[in-house]
């Protein structure tokens, strides 16, 4: 029989006498099966409450804490607008090989998941040397590399090296691609100079010791990366005192990926396919960073 909402409380009902007709019979029977109607929901919580237990209250248990955020990579595609960089020995511009092989890393280093990306360009633009690192201080880097394909006077020059910052170059040939890196911002107007060879000297010498160990095993890897398929100079680790270099607490490197003086690197760099290897050695060179302990301090710090 269909228990109807137009019956009274169970509570009232119980309270009449039992002679009361058909009605007291069946609440008599039903007992509390009619306080669980809808609408009734108070009596059955009371009734349970009354036989359970007392228990004390506690806290949520707190089961991890937040996971640390990714480490974000600055990448920093070398000169960029009126600032062409160097011109291949075909006319090719050495700021569209470095925009390219940038986003190129770009992709395969977001393709892990196990990174932020950030570029200091993702176009055609001018940006002096200081506005780079600026860049990456607003971002708060975990490391900083800026990529370039330069030119030297000896076309017979080929391959690729990676620099880290320091006060005196390690040979003549990193010296002059030091003042012809530092040499760009003539491209902004006289409102935007490149810190001198003696400035900068000085500024390598307010980089903690830390960040210059992190650089300096961040260029271990690249080198350890690139060798088993990209084609290096003799002693491929070298260091100059490059402006855009000078970051007191990012380990930053610059890596020339070839030179565009020398026909075969121009013709290499100008493949998609090779600028993919390019960046897939890279991509690399930064896994082992990370996962060795020059790359703990800015992922925990």
């Amino acid at each position: 029989m269909a228990i109807r909402g137009g019956f009274m409380d169970a509570d009232h009902s119980a309270a009449r006498p039992a002679g009361q007709g058909r009605r007291a019979i069946l609440l008599a029977t039903l007992g509390a099966g009619l306080a669980a109607r809808p609408g009734d929901a108070g009596a059955v919580t009371h009734r349970a409450a009354a036989h359970a237990r007392p228990h004390p209250l506690h806290a949520p248990a707190i089961i991890g804490r937040a996971a640390a955020p990714l480490p974000l990579i600055m990448l920093d595609p070398g000169h960029g607008g009126k600032d062409p960089g160097a011109i291949g020995v075909s006319g090719t511009y050495e700021k569209h090989i470095a925009e390219a092989a940038a986003s190129e890393l770009q992709r395969q280093l977001l393709a892990s998941g196990a990174y932020r990306v950030a570029m200091t360009r993702a176009d055609d633009r001018f940006i002096p040397l200081e506005g780079r690192v600026e860049i990456a201080h607003a971002h708060s880097a975990s490391l900083f590399i800026s990529m370039h394909a330069d030119a030297l006077t000896d076309r017979s020059v080929r391959g690729a090296s990676v620099y880290t910052l320091s006060g005196q170059a390690s040979d003549a040939q990193s010296a002059a691609l030091a003042r012809t890196e530092n040499s760009a911002d003539r491209f902004g107007g006289p409102r935007v100079h490149a810190n001198s060879p003696e400035v900068a000297a000085i500024l390598a010498s307010l980089v903690t010791e830390e960040t210059r160990r992190g650089a300096a095993h961040m260029a271990a890897s690249v080198v350890d990366s690139f060798r088993p398929r990209i084609g290096l100079l003799t002693h491929p680790a070298r260091h100059a005192a490059f402006v855009v270099l000078k970051s007191a607490d990012i380990p930053s490197v610059l890596v020339e990926m070839g030179f565009m003086s020398n026909r075969m690197d121009e013709a290499a760099l100008r493949q998609a396919g090779h600028r993919m290897m390019v960046a897939g050695a890279m991509k690399q060179a930064v896994d082992r960073y990370f996962a060795s302990a020059g790359g703990v301090t800015r992922l925990t710090g």
